[in-house]
This record gives structure tokens, C-alpha cells and sequence, in this order.
């Protein structure tokens, strides 16, 4: 791989004294030595040293842009980078999220305004990388009596309160003029909520995939709206301690060289990497690819861009300051945000350099 040029430069010279002096020592012609390196030696050559670090623990749960974490870990390409990982399954997302805040975890793969509302709380958390943008996989669904964003005037909606769909919400709500203020909400973790919508408990309900599936088992349910009506307003990300960036800055670069390393597989085998991604959902392949179609995976390209500077949800400081914005407002933290020590894009910037 190209990324582990400028790690390798130490390893390779170590590997090619030890090849110099095994077969200096042979003078005569044997043919059964040889003085080109065996395929064995060659794979040894090729993969950085490890780390050396203890094992890095990354949380991650079900979401689509956060799935490709398995092939990683399966096709070994934490090994191949030169990092020990220990991946933790989450089947709750808070449960995640609460995890990693009370430091149990490493990092943990968490939306923006998540991560956001850790950081007010106290957490130190750096976004290192910036996985996908939801591009539909984010919805409100509602019963048959809602056909327009006006008829949730006074109805009760089910959503998990400050994560992405309450904020998805309240962008849809916005604009036709209409506030949070306007509708009665149901605080629920996302599953729950999902299922007391189809049990036909509220009149709406704010979902992202898979629980979407479950939501719309209710008759006459249909969707609202969803993220792909508001490009780039629930990015996913990768977020790791400040601690871990500051004493292992070098594991993290791994962790980030990994992850594109997946996505490439993923491009190459398509099959086999939904095959496995849908295995960990526990939904089967034609559900996932279902899913697949509602978020939008970053390239390191578009990743890099994202960090950059700008006016609009296609930046991420600018969602960033949104989300902040809309989390004083409806009361889930009490000061400003500080955005600008929370989004880190130098991994991917150094993964790029790399790669050229």
C-alpha cells in the first residue's frame, strides 16, 4: 500500500540487513537458497511495525456509515496498518455514547451534535474523522392522517430528545415557519420510539435506519421527510479521545489509514463487504443495501473538504455551529460551544499527503 511509505523506511532497512547478512554467509551453490526474498519476508516488509500501545477501543453501532468498521476489523486491515484495535458492538446507540463520555472507550463512532453535547458535558472529544453524510437514511414518518409539515401542529412525535432526528425535526418544522415549541415531543431511545410508532402510540416519529424498517411496519405510514432534504445537515464521524490524539497521535493516523484502506475494499468487493455488514446489522443483504442507499460514505477527498472552512452544511464547522446553536436554544446545554477544538482534520490531510 502506498500510505506505509513513510512509515516503513526503518522496518525495511532492519529487513534488508538481516536478508544481507543471512545470505553473505553462503558462499557455495546450493540451489536450494536464494538470494531473492521469499513472499514471506516480502508481506513482513510491507506491514508497519506495530504500535506497541495497548489496544485502542472503538465503540461503533448500527448505522450504515459506521458498518464498514467490521470489514476493517475481518479482513484485518487494523493489522495491516499497524494497529491494535478492539472493536465494541453497541446494539443501543446511547449506550455508546455514554460509554465513551464516561471514558470506558477510546472512541466511538457518534453523529456531530452528539459528540457536541459530550464535549459541553465535560468529555474531551476530537472528531478525526468524518465517515458519511445522511442522505435519507434519517427520517420523519408519520401516520396517513399527515400529508404536509403544517399537520404536526399539536401532534405527539416520538424522537430520542437532542440527538440527530430531534434536529432534523426541528430543521423540517423551521422551515414552514413552525418551532419545537409547536409540537408535543416523546423523548425515547430511537428503537423504542420506532416501535411504539408502529404500535400505533404517537402520530410521528424521528428514525434513522434500520428503526426506519420497523416505523413503517405501521398501516398507512409513510415518510415526512428525511435528511436527503437537508444535504449535509447529520454528518457521522469518528471520535476519539483528546488524551489518545495527544500521547498516540501515530495510532490514530493508523486507525484513519485503516479506514480508507476498508473503503477501498469495499469499492473492490462489493458483495462481500454488504454481505458482512449486513451480517452485523442482522437485517438481510437486500434490507442493507436498502439502507446503503440513504448514506453517502465519504472519500478522503470529500472527508478533507468537509474539514474545511465554510458557509453552509456542507462544512463542518458550519454544521457544527448550527447544532451548537440548536442545542443552547432548545436547552440541552447551558454555554456556547467552543466547535473549533472538537473537529480535527489532519489525519485525513496527512492520509492524502501519503497517498500522493
Amino acid at each position: 500500500m502506498r500510505w506505509t511509505k513513510l512509515l516503513l523506511l526503518g522496518l525495511a532497512a532492519a529487513m534488508l540487513s538481516v536478508l544481507l547478512v543471512a545470505c553473505g554467509d553462503d558462499d557455495d551453490d546450493d540451489t536450494s537458497s536464494s538470494d531473492e526474498p521469499t513472499a514471506a519476508a516480502e508481506a513482513d516488509a510491507e506491514a508497519p511495525e506495530p504500535d506497541g500501545g495497548p489496544a485502542i477501543k472503538l465503540g461503533f453501532s448500527t448505522w450504515p456509515g459506521w458498518l464498514p468498521w467490521q470489514v476493517t476489523e475481518e479482513m484485518g486491515f487494523f493489522e495491516e496498518a499497524g494497529v491494535e484495535v478492539e472493536l465494541v458492538w453497541f446494539e443501543g446507540y446511547l449506550d455508546s455514547i455514554n460509554a465513551f463520555a464516561a471514558g470506558q472507550l477510546d472512541g466511538n463512532s457518534q453523529t456531530l451534535s452528539d459528540t457536541l453535547l459530550s464535549v459541553a458535558a465535560g468529555s474531551d472529544q476530537r472528531i478525526v474523522l468524518t465517515n458519511d453524510n445522511s442522505t435519507g437514511n434519517d427520517q420523519i414518518i408519520v401516520d396517513a392522517s399527515i400529508t404536509a409539515i403544517p399537520d404536526l401542529v399539536g401532534k405527539e412525535i416520538g424522537v430520542e430528545a437532542g440527538v440527530v432526528d430531534h434536529f432534523l425535526l426541528a430543521l423540517g418544522l423551521e422551515q414552514e415557519g413552525l418551532t419545537l415549541d409547536d409540537v408535543t415531543i416523546v423523548n425515547l431511545e430511537t428503537g423504542a420510539a420506532a416501535s411504539a410508532f408502529a404500535a400505533g402510540q404517537m402520530d410521528a416519529v424521528g428514525v434513522f435506519a434500520p428503526f426506519t424498517t420497523v416505523a413503517m411496519e405501521r398501516e398507512g405510514a409513510h415518510v415526512l421527510f428525511t435528511s436527503g432534504d437537508f444535504p449535509g445537515s447529520i454528518p457521522d464521524h469518528l471520535a476519539v479521545s483528546g488524551e489518545l490524539v495527544e500521547t498516540r497521535p501515530e495510532a490514530v493516523q493508523r486507525i484513519i489509514n485503516a479506514w480508507y484502506m476498508t473503503l477501498d475494499y469495499i469499492n473492490e468487493n462489493p458483495e462481500e463487504a454488504i454481505a458482512i455488514m449486513a451480517e452485523r446489522a442482522g437485517v438481510s443483504v437486500e434490507e442493507y443495501e436498502e439502507y446503503d442507499a440513504g448514506t453517502t460514505l465519504f472519500s478522503a477527498e470529500e472527508a478533507a473538504a468537509a474539514y474545511t472552512s465554510g458557509e453552509d452544511f456542507s462544512h463542518l464547522d458550519y454544521a457544527a455551529r448550527e447544532i451548537a446553536t440548536f442545542l443552547l436554544e432548545t436547552g440541552f446545554v447551558d454555554d456556547e460551544i467552543d466547535v473549533t477544538k472538537v473537529l480535527d482534520g489532519s489525519f485525513t490531510n496527512a492520509y492524502l499527503s501519503e497517498m500522493s
